[in-house]
């Protein structure tokens, strides 16, 4: 099974990223979007940055991780 979890993309360093989920900040691979931008939500798995998704969208699924008790 895999995993991509929303993070917010806080700041921008050439194809790379930092984004934050709960306060924990990951550094992440912008490679795969266009024009990430800070601010945005991103779905990350194994460290890329693999789709964006509006805010609505991710504050959904960071609910659902709660409700089955995972730390994210």
């Amino acid at each position: 099974m895999c995993l991509a979890v929303p993070m917010k993309l806080i700041e921008i360093r050439g194809d790379r990223g930092v984004a934050d989920v709960g306060g924990m900040r990951r550094e992440v691979g912008l490679q795969l979007l266009d024009s990430p931008a800070p601010g945005d939500y991103v779905l990350v798995h194994a460290g890329f940055a693999i789709q964006k998704v509006d805010e609505a969208e991710a504050q959904k699924t960071l609910a659902l991780f709660r409700e089955l008790d995972l730390t994210v």
